[in-house]
């Protein structure tokens, strides 16, 4: 069973890019830890964000 927002396009491209980050962040250098960490957490911070925000119903949050 899939969920609404997994067929969003958005959602997709959050998705791909969220794994191109980690890719790329893969060749920081060791010392820049903190810097990678961030960065992949903020990029799967926006699929997070697309999914949570498809799943509320109320007329005021929307």
């Amino acid at each position: 069973m899939s969920f609404m927002f997994e067929k969003l396009e958005v959602y997709q491209k959050a998705v791909d890019f969220a794994e191109k980050a980690a890719n790329l962040t893969e060749a920081f250098p060791k010392g820049n830890y903190y810097l990678s960490d961030q960065l992949n957490r903020a990029a799967l911070l926006i699929s997070a964000n697309i999914a949570e925000g498809n799943g509320r119903w109320h007329k005021a949050e929307n």
